[in-house]
């Protein structure tokens, strides 16, 4: 007998993940599959069904875009004689999608002829990250018709940002019209930090104070106070705020209007469907830490010994941003702060930026585990505490983050 499961979809400009979980109230992983180098050919696909771990392996298959890589996925899994549990879209009660701009939506969507039109009317406001989610999503409605889909955003966990944070001070009318305020991303992410570590700090999350990092190719930061978003470091789009890989994140507005004289002009990059600007690929396509290094791949820039002065001054920036949002969330919440987390691919992994950020902010209380840190989370661990063994020093934590498990929980907690 098959058991219902919950489909999460996780859509990238250069991945696609997926997992499978059973549908009960405390959803478990029955697997997990994705295709990464969607944009650096050859792509990849990797494989994870229960204790069984699997190779990853390169495709001989051309994958061009998200949607092909989520229709190769569909297929290995459907077709797996392993996949007992899953072996039909027969088995799947909802499919979970993450959207990054939710622009006005404040919670979970279950997808009809009405939401989908608003979610089409919402490319433009973010071509560089909803289209390729939204693709699958329209992949879904034709392909899986009868599985109901359902929207998680990024944006939802910034709902309660006051308005003196989300507004520009630019012209209102033009502003509401064009929908121009901060909305804030990585909001799934930091829904599944504040919960899992108010459990591990044994505290109600409405009583719980964070200053949460996501940190990863794309990243971000966000102070929590009484379990609520009250400030974030991206803005309109994920531009805003910290570097990332191929990301600015925040400069002076002028100058990309110095960089280019066709900073308005739609980049080549553009299609029929999807619309950007020159302006937005240099800024969000061929900045950050790749045209300082050369490379996307922070462990190579995250070392003791830089192989380049450029390479240490990537670092050294993006230390330097961190540390300074670390300052402004830190009084924002009045010094109230239960725990500095650090998640995302970075966050988690690079013991190196974790020291160097703490050492900087020694004088808020900080204080790090130099053991601990290098040590890391092992895989079975959700939330590992780094802190530095000595009376009074606030907490610093590492957050193994799980997006796909996050809209997974609440779809069961809400549908």
């Amino acid at each position: 007998m098959t058991r219902k499961s919950i489909l999460s979809v996780n859509a990238g400009s250069s991945s696609v993940k997926i997992t499978f979980y059973t549908y009960e109230k405390t959803p478990q992983v029955i697997a997990s599959a994705q295709v990464s180098g969607i944009t650096a050919p050859p792509a990849k696909f990797k494989y994870t069904l229960g204790d069984k771990k699997r190779e990853e392996e390169e495709l001989k298959v051309p994958v061009n875009n998200p949607q092909d890589a989520f229709k190769l996925l569909l297929e290995r899994c459907f077709n797996d004689s392993d996949l007992s549990d899953i072996a039909s879209s027969d088995d799947l009660v909802y499919i979970c999608h993450r959207i990054v701009h939710g622009g006005e939506f404040e919670s979970s969507a279950v997808i009809n002829n009405e939401t989908y039109h608003q979610l089409e009317q919402l490319e433009d406001l973010a071509p560089l990250h909803n289209f390729s989610a939204l693709e699958i999503v329209r992949l879904c409605k034709k392909d899986l018709p009868n599985v109901q889909s359902i929207t998680f955003f990024d944006t939802s966990f910034h709902k309660t940002l006051p308005p003196y944070v989300t507004t520009y001070p630019i012209d209102q009318e033009t502003a509401k019209s064009n929908k121009l305020r901060k909305y804030g991303f990585h909001g799934i992410s930091y829904s599944f930090i504040l919960r899992s570590v108010a459990e591990h700090m044994n505290k109600p999350i409405g009583q719980t104070n964070l200053i949460a990092l996501h940190i990863g190719s794309g990243a971000s930061m966000c102070a929590i106070k009484d379990g609520k978003s009250i400030d974030t470091s991206m803005g309109l789009t994920p531009l805003a705020g910290l570097p990332g890989a191929t990301r600015s994140g925040d400069i002076d507005p002028s100058l990309v209007f110095h960089y280019t004289s066709e900073a308005g002009k739609l980049s080549p990059a553009s299609t029929k469907e999807m619309h950007i600007s020159t302006a937005e690929e240099i800024l969000n396509k061929k900045s950050g830490w790749k045209v300082l290094t050369g490379t996307t791949d922070f462990s190579q820039i995250a070392v003791k010994e830089p192989p380049t002065p450029q390479h240490k001054l990537a670092f050294d920036i993006f230390v330097d941003r961190i540390v300074g949002f670390v300052g402004n969330y830190f009084v924002k919440l009045d010094g109230q702060v239960d725990a500095l987390v650090f998640a995302g691919g970075i966050g988690e992994k690079s013991a190196l930026l974790r020291q160097v950020v703490v050492e900087k902010i020694r004088s808020l209380g900080f204080g790090i585990d130099g053991s601990a840190n290098d040590k890391g989370p092992s895989e079975s661990e959700t939330v590992v505490d780094i802190t530095e063994k000595s009376e009074g020093v606030k907490r610093v934590l590492i957050c193994q983050t799980d997006e796909q498990f996050e809209m997974a929980y609440n779809c069961v907690q809400s549908h």
